[in-house]
């Protein structure tokens, strides 16, 4: 991580959305680059291009399991008056002694299977009486139970055109072509066209390890039981789940209780596995807002810009943020506020384009677009504030969810967008368009 690009003085300055993510993304640098194995790169971005050694397929091969023939031997075969040719022997995927078709022959090919020197096309299974005279097979028996199938005679019912059923060298890609693009998120598709062209390893920047912890003495685990003034602790495992999805390999710390102490010991023991720290709760003015209390004099002297900033940004829900590095290699940390809505906006907006800008990803944004809104009233936002709401999104059109309490759980598991209402607007009408952030 780079130093902290430079904040404004003036403690009580009120940061834009805008101007906090820029920080954010100014300070945090993707990470190094390191070869792995193939699934081990799975969701890692590529640092190079990636160029085809050797065509695909590398030799031409058939796309069905039938017969080798020559085209002149099965020109104008019919059920009535089948072409009866020769069956020289079988041509197996893998098989690397080829038989030689000639005039009046064919040789039994599997799928995948080269196409034999003197063949020009290859005549379905279900094409032929199989060998066995008895009219049009729906398929072969297996070679164990009828080797006799490899010799003999077949009657082919029908012609084929020069190279039908025939998958050409190079007809996938070329040797010399490229293959994948530098900046190309890894997913099975790109695993399996690595591993075709003969790749075993690739050059990567790795997943970014991101630590969430969630802090407030009143948070208890799920499946236990809740006592007097508890709640459940539901910010740790959104967090997490939303960081796994985002890209990385995301970690859960239990909720820590409200003690500045505990909570710098168990940062201090977290930063080994971590590129990234998240925290929610204890960011806002109370007395018992421990994150505040325990990072704002984490500063590094000889470390320009070090240390976690705590400020107020102009927006709702999470108004309170804080950001910053922390531990001898200047981690970056995120601190969000407490409420489930607010610290779940907040990663969307803040988290999520921090962890893509560490997988070194050009564009680390979700998918903005405009919508229709449609409501039942109009929808207010304090003046001076950008505020996000909750929405459903569907065919250029976006309701608001759960009404404007921004601690409704229930209503942001039923979202899928965030309406922006901007800073100097204070009511959008039904029927105006909006600014929509898809989440999906």
């Amino acid at each position: 991580m780079s130093s902290a690009a430079p904040r404004p003085a003036d403690q009580d300055h009120l940061w834009s959305v805008d101007e906090h993510l820029e920080d954010i993304l100014a300070t945090v640098r993707p990470l190094e680059p390191i070869e792995l194995q193939l699934l081990d790169a799975q969701g890692c971005v590529l640092v190079e291009d990636v160029t085809v050694p050797v065509s695909l397929p590398p030799f031409d091969n058939s796309s069905m399991d039938g017969y080798a023939v020559r085209v002149a031997d099965v020109a104008g075969a019919s059920e009535e008056f089948p072409a009866v040719l020769d069956v020289v022997g079988d041509v197996a995927a893998g098989q690397a002694e080829l038989l030689h078709v000639g005039p009046g022959q064919a040789a039994r090919i599997m799928t995948g299977a080269p196409l034999p020197p003197g063949a020009e096309t290859v005549v379905p299974v279900e094409w032929t009486d199989g060998g066995l005279g008895e009219g049009p097979v729906s398929g072969m028996r297996a070679r164990s139970l009828a080797p006799e199938g490899a010799a003999g005679h077949v009657h082919v019912y029908r012609p084929a055109e020069a190279r039908a059923h025939v998958r050409a060298q190079g007809s996938d890609v070329r040797a010399g072509d490229r293959a994948l693009d530098a900046g190309t998120v890894l997913g099975p598709p790109q695993i399996a066209l690595l591993a075709a062209i003969g790749r075993g390893t690739v050059r990567v920047r790795p997943r970014p390890r991101v630590v969430v912890m969630s802090t407030g003495s009143e948070l208890v685990q799920p499946d236990e039981s809740l006592g007097t003034g508890q709640i459940y602790d539901s910010n740790s495992f959104a967090l997490t789940a939303a960081a796994r999805d985002a890209g990385a390999i995301a970690y859960r710390v239990g909720a820590v209780a409200d003690d500045a102490e505990t909570l710098r010991s168990t940062i201090e023991d977290q930063l080994v596995r971590a590129d990234l720290m998240v925290t929610t709760g204890g960011v806002s003015v109370g007395a018992y807002d421990v994150v505040k209390e325990a990072l704002s004099s984490v500063a590094d002297e000889d470390e320009p810009g070090s240390g976690v900033d705590f400020r107020k940004l102009a927006m709702q829900p999470g108004k309170p943020q804080g950001f910053g590095s922390v531990g001898p290699d200047h981690t970056p940390l995120l601190a969000l506020p407490g409420n489930p809505v607010s610290s779940y906006v907040s990663f969307e907006l803040f988290v999520r384009p921090a962890i893509r800008r560490l997988m070194g990803l050009d564009d680390v944004h979700r998918t903005r677009t405009r919508a229709t809104l449609t409501a039942k009233k109009a929808l207010t936002s304090p003046k001076g504030r950008r505020q996000f709401l909750r929405g459903r999104y569907d065919d250029g059109r976006v309701s608001p969810v759960g009404g404007a309490g921004s601690h409704l759980v229930a209503a942001l598991a039923q979202a899928d967008a965030l309406i922006v209402v901007p800073e100097d607007v204070e009511s959008v009408e039904p029927g105006t368009e909006v600014e929509v952030v898809l989440l999906g």
